[in-house]
């Protein structure tokens, strides 16, 4: 393929210019003269045969020609710096820089990440929690996982579990209390919210026709992790996807004061930007995470 390119160095002049509207501060960020943004911009028109720019006295401005040239020019420039980013972030494609809600990251991901590290040595993955939607277009992150129904815009997206509500506490909870037999008496009890989800328990009660009473006592903690890592440690009961607390319950650190549970019709989701060509290590992780869910789960509710 014959490109037709211009010079990279009018190209990066004529950009600065436009956004800026000023030859001056254009000259100030890329540590060069005034005339020699002047010299470039100017070498760039000859080569297109077009007039980019409106020169009064020391002001210039866009022509019709050049604000469409520039609106092109700014989306060329920002995939090649976000391109350049991606590549230096991971320049053998083996490192995967991955987003993840966090209570999926605590309590289903990192207790499985030696598995993966077994199967593909060269493969290094970057985890960092979070709860927000990323924008693909603009980030480099690869990949992440969602918490929600599904439907989000510009990604491709991989169902991995439904959300199934249970109530659990510690172990010696309710050693010395009334055994719970029934739904309304959990209410008799501390119940641990998560602040970003301040009416689930009520959502979860309402279930089974039960209201909870306005001075029930409470307990508030900023995200299920530690919700459910203070109900380990006798301070009440909370509420926990039945999916992510296996090894607690397992293992007798948590345990469930009443055999009751809720499905939602959210879950979690392995998402990338719509489209987006995996590379080898996006790849393997995609497929060791499908594997990884349970039999049968791996298909949208």
């Amino acid at each position: 393929m014959n490109r037709r390119l211009p010079p990279l160095k009018s190209i990066r002049a004529f950009e600065a210019a436009g956004r800026h509207g000023s030859v001056k501060q254009a000259a100030a960020e890329l540590f060069v003269t005034p005339s020699a943004i002047s010299h470039q911009i100017k070498a760039l028109e000859t080569h297109l045969g077009v007039e980019l720019f409106r020169r009064e006295r020391r002001q210039v401005s866009l022509t019709a020609a050049g604000e469409r040239y520039l609106e092109s020019i700014s989306q060329a420039l920002d995939e090649i710096d976000l391109a350049t980013r991606r590549l230096m972030a991971s320049p053998s494609g083996g490192a995967v820089n991955i987003s993840v809600a966090p209570s999926f990251l605590t309590r289903w991901l990192v207790p499985r990440v030696r598995q993966f590290q077994d199967l593909y040595p060269d493969i290094e993955l970057r985890l960092s929690p979070n709860a927000e939607p990323i924008d693909f277009a603009w980030s480099d992150i690869d990949m992440a996982i969602y918490f929600g129904d599904g439907h989000w815009p510009d990604v491709d997206a991989h169902f991995l579990h439904e959300t199934v509500l249970v109530p659990v506490c510690g172990a010696g909870f309710l050693a010395e209390q009334a055994e719970i037999t029934e739904p309304r008496q959990l209410c008799d009890h501390t119940l641990i919210d998560v602040s970003t989800r301040p009416t689930e328990w009520d959502e979860f009660l309402a279930h089974f026709d039960v209201k909870r009473p306005k001075r029930a006592k409470r307990l508030g903690f900023s995200n299920t992790s530690l919700a459910v890592g203070a109900a380990m440690e006798g301070l009440g009961i909370a509420l926990a996807d039945r999916e992510l607390i296996g090894r607690e319950v397992k293992y007798g650190q948590l345990v469930m004061p009443l055999a009751i549970e809720v499905g939602l019709q959210q879950g979690f989701y392995l998402v990338y930007q719509k489209g987006r060509q995996l590379n080898e290590g996006m790849r393997a992780f995609v497929d060791w995470v499908l594997a990884e869910v349970a039999p049968g789960d791996a298909q949208a509710p």
